[in-house]
């Protein structure tokens, strides 16, 4: 059993000897500062440059752009505030990840969780897989009237295909999330793109499961999600039962966690126990 304490960008305690208080998790406001940024784009070998007015901007910020890349992630490379250019030249970088974490988290196999409201909630993790959605996209959905507990997934109905599918996409850790809040359920799932599959949980029952990749029936993202939710609940309930699930409960692979939080900081704490 273990649970760690991590923050980036709060300030350190200076008291001599004594552990900081990492618990907070708020996103500092910082003014904007007008740049031309180099951006490269991993999954197509590509760098470009972008006009930004919107963000204080650094090497390492993940980062979404307008143009024909539009949804793709892209990682600034180069910051340049010393410019003047013409504006019809240059796409505009329209959204940044926000990787600042802070709080308690403890190890669930090969999950990180926490039952901290302010920590991990979908909201921010989402901007790590997402572009912001624009002001013309609306979405509609409906889950139905189908009930299953989440301990038999064979009253799912879903077909074999589907069910192969999910297990396949489970055992790749492709459920990169999860999120209980007062009965809400949200998980993010990769494959060709990010899908956000909803439902709603109440002690072990599932109901109105739905996912953005607009299958008829149950697909291969939720049934993924319910194999790796109940894995989830079974790690918690075993190692931390004092964590109330059906309060709140976020999840993320370790594996995400480390690329987006971790892996480009230059600086904050860790308190591991």
């Amino acid at each position: 059993m273990m649970s760690f304490k991590i923050g980036f960008g709060a300030e350190e305690d200076r008291e001599e000897g004594k552990a900081p208080e990492t618990t907070l998790a708020q996103t500092v406001q910082t003014p904007i500062r007008k740049s031309v940024v180099n951006v490269h784009f991993p999954d197509r070998h590509q760098t470009y440059t972008y006009y930004n007015d919107m963000f204080d901007l650094n090497r390492g910020d993940i980062v979404y752009v307008d143009g024909q890349l539009e949804g793709f992630r892209g990682l600034v490379v180069e910051v340049n505030y010393n410019f003047k250019i013409r504006l019809s030249d240059y796409k505009r970088v329209i959204g940044v990840a926000d990787t600042n974490v802070a709080g308690r988290f403890h190890m669930a196999g090969s999950y990180i969780v926490t039952d901290d409201e302010t920590a991990l909630k979908y909201d921010q993790v989402v901007t790590w897989f997402k572009a912001p959605k624009t002001q013309e996209e609306e979405y509609v959905s409906s889950g139905g009237d189908e009930v299953f507990n989440l301990n038999d997934l064979s009253s799912m109905k879903a077909k074999s295909a589907i069910v192969e599918r999910g297990y396949q996409y489970y055992t790749e850790d492709r459920v990169v999330y999860i999120e209980l809040s007062h009965g809400k359920g949200r998980a993010l799932v990769t494959g060709g793109e990010t899908y956000d599959v909803e439902f709603f949980y109440d002690q072990e029952e599932i109901r109105n499961l739905v996912c953005s990749c607009y299958c008829c029936g149950i697909c291969k993202h939720e049934f993924a999600t319910m194999l790796q939710l109940k894995d989830i609940l079974a790690a918690v309930k075993k190692e931390y039962p004092l964590i109330e699930h059906n309060h709140y409960l976020s999840a993320v692979s370790k594996s995400t966690f480390f690329e987006f939080a971790i892996d480009n900081k230059t600086k904050g704490i860790f308190a591991i126990q």
